[in-house]
């Protein structure tokens, strides 16, 4: 499939690109796009979709590769409903209580139930739980990272790929606007899960009768009434995420930004993007995609990538003369063309013959 080409934030989309469009986003327009700058929303990428349909309302650099931080527990959490049961226990591993940053300051040899340990994942974005939920489920981290990844493509995510179970910085670990909005449309037809990305907040008991207090990372379900719930996430790379839904008269709509300036620009900006979603659901108004191309130029990975392909195969060619220069052809030619080699002409002639270099005549 060819790539849609942008050649400035301002654009006609062509035939080609309504082709990429109709493909990308899984739905027929049946109306012409309505195009603008893309300065208005100060995060790298987002996307609006009706969450009944997955038909995009509203997106900024909707197929934009850019790294999901802890939005990727939103899959993994996915991933052990299908997988687990809610009341299986789990022992904490020595792994899992180790792991950095974010934690639920569950112990080595503690025994939480699966609810539980999800709970702390969606709600505080707890890594520990995180990690303890992979193991629980596949045995180790990089077999859970295998069925998150196998689900992601099971979904139709294309330009989706996970490297760890909670969203810290990992190796070719990505997600696009698009993709993510669909993940959650996805998340949704699950009520446990629902729950739990819409509570403020919640108690958790573990084994041992200790118990934790949970409050949701997600502020605006201090201020939406209309919020269904969400999940964020932040890594200094990633910026500021957030993938969230929200429902008014019947209707529901499905809010993505990654990477955003600031927590404060991350609320601000998801507030009136889900006030857009349901203007252009109401009012039937077109669908508004822009595409940035400063944004692709900095942050496309293929490019990067690309220059470096260029060094191999420059490389590659000075190592395929080097081989011309020393085969036994090359070597019997510059012997007859050198000037001590004068003298023994024929003889040279007769030694080229041999090897099948042909003498000039």
């Amino acid at each position: 499939m060819k790539k849609l080409k942008v050649e400035s934030s301002k654009f006609k989309v062509n035939k080609k690109g309504f082709l990429f469009l109709f493909v990308f986003s899984l739905f027929t327009f049946h109306f012409p796009l309505f195009t603008s700058s893309a300065d208005e929303v100060r995060s790298r990428a987002a996307a609006v979709i009706e969450a009944s349909t997955g038909r995009i309302l509203y997106a900024k650099n909707p197929n934009l590769r850019l790294p999901p931080a802890s939005t990727a527990k939103l899959m993994a959490a996915i991933v052990v409903l299908e997988n687990a049961n809610l009341d299986d226990v789990v022992e904490i591993s020595k792994n899992a209580a180790h792991t950095c940053r974010l934690k639920a300051g569950l112990k080595a040899g503690d025994g939480v139930k699966v609810e539980t340990l999800l709970y702390a994942a969606l709600m505080e974005s707890a890594n520990d739980a995180a990690v303890a939920l992979a193991e629980a489920v596949a045995g180790s981290e990089e077999r859970f990272v295998h069925l998150m990844n196998l689900k992601a493509i099971a979904i139709g995510m294309k330009d989706t790929r996970f490297a760890n179970p909670h969203g810290l910085p990992g190796n070719s670990q990505y997600t696009t606007a698009f993709d993510l909005s669909m993940i959650m449309r996805y998340a949704l037809r699950y009520p446990k899960l629902r729950e739990i990305i819409g509570s403020r907040e919640a108690a958790v008991f573990i084994e041992k009768g200790d118990y934790f207090l949970l409050k949701n990372t997600n502020k605006l379900l201090w201020s939406d009434d209309e919020m269904v719930g969400g999940k964020t996430g932040y890594t200094r790379r990633a910026r500021h995420c957030f993938v969230g839904a929200a429902e008014r008269g019947g209707e529901a709509v499905i809010v993505t930004l990654l990477g955003s300036p600031t927590r404060d620009t991350l609320w601000e900006e998801t507030h009136k993007l889900i006030d857009r979603g349901f203007r252009i659901m109401a009012y039937k108004e077109e669908p508004s995609i822009y595409f940035k191309k400063a944004d692709y130029e900095s942050l496309n990975i293929k490019k990067a990538s690309y220059r470096k392909s260029e060094k191999l195969k420059v490389k590659s060619k000075k190592l395929n003369t080097e081989k011309i220069n020393k085969s036994p052809k090359t070597a019997a030619k510059k012997k007859c063309n050198s000037k001590k080699a004068v003298k023994a002409k024929k003889a040279c002639e007769k030694v080229a013959g041999k090897q099948g270099v042909g003498s000039k005549g």
